[in-house]
């Protein structure tokens, strides 16, 4: 589904409803795992979702008593964490289910579905937008932080993380993941955000912290491969794997400034000129 209307944040949504019996109680389904997002609840995706949450956490407060939109909402526990601190929280994405599950599971989440690269908001209307972990799934990214470029009121705030391309697929010129279209280094992403017109304030990257580092090394070198490796196996994972897993907390990542190059994931705070008046 696709639309030219525009929502307005504060007065109430004018968009379609994601599906016909949106209005009808619904006992939500979990999402199924597919690669292209992460879920929460499942103890063999436990290293993955945490490591997603980690960020959330650590910029949730910049997300205080402002208007947000997370585009590319996924699953919607994040903007659901969101929705603790923020004056209004609008979760955007462009599949049906996504869409639905959101808005059965996360109500105080206000859910539209639509294209990241055309965003159904008016100009200078959006105080915070969120983007974890999206950004390499797009076609045109460029498109995306135009858009958003726009949408952000004076001053606003674009919160943005995504894998490290140098880590995440080492020496290859296409990423490993299928889903995803470009991945970045440091620089690239920098890059795409000044050419937006958007200030980087910060740039920070996610690693492993001390109890990850002794996993690592358990887990013959790569606390990852060992997982992905199960994963492709189609096989039941070793019981100690598992539990080694789903142990794993925030608490077991560091978000730090220093050596980004070698950086799990790249998390970038930038801002919209507080002089831009409409675009």
């Amino acid at each position: 589904m696709e639309t030219t209307l525009v929502y307005v944040p504060g007065e109430g949504t004018n968009l379609p409803s994601v599906n016909d019996s949106s209005a009808q109680p619904q006992v939500p389904e979990p999402l199924p795992l597919t690669g292209e997002r992460t879920v929460p609840g499942i103890a063999e995706e436990n290293y993955w979702f945490r490591r997603h949450e980690v960020v959330y956490r650590a910029l949730v407060e910049r997300c205080r008593d402002r208007t947000v939109l997370e585009a590319g909402s996924g699953e919607g526990y994040g903007a659901n964490m969101i929705a603790d601190v923020a004056t209004q929280v609008i979760g955007l994405d462009y599949d049906a289910s996504a869409a639905s599950h959101v808005r059965a599971r996360y109500p105080r989440v206000t859910m539209l579905r639509g294209n990241l690269d055309r965003l159904p908001f008016a100009d200078a209307s959006i105080g915070v937008v969120v983007n974890f972990q999206v950004i390499e799934h797009l076609w045109d990214q460029g498109a995306f932080l135009a858009e958003v470029h726009r949408v952000l009121e004076p001053g606003g705030t674009l919160l943005i993380s995504t894998p490290n391309r140098i880590t995440f697929s080492p020496g290859r010129d296409t990423p490993l993941n299928p889903f995803h279209t470009r991945e970045l280094d440091a620089t690239e992403l920098t890059e795409l955000l000044v050419d937006a017109r958007l200030d980087v304030e910060e740039l920070t990257g996610v690693r492993h912290g001390s109890t990850l580092a002794a996993l690592d090394a358990k887990h013959g070198g790569s606390f990852i491969d060992a997982q992905i490796e199960r994963a492709l196996a189609g096989e039941p994972w070793p019981a100690e794997l598992t539990e080694d897993v789903a142990a794993i907390s925030i608490e077991d990542f560091d978000i730090t400034a220093d050596h980004i190059d070698e950086s799990l994931d790249l998390v970038a705070v930038a801002r919209k000129s507080s002089k831009s008046v409409i675009g």
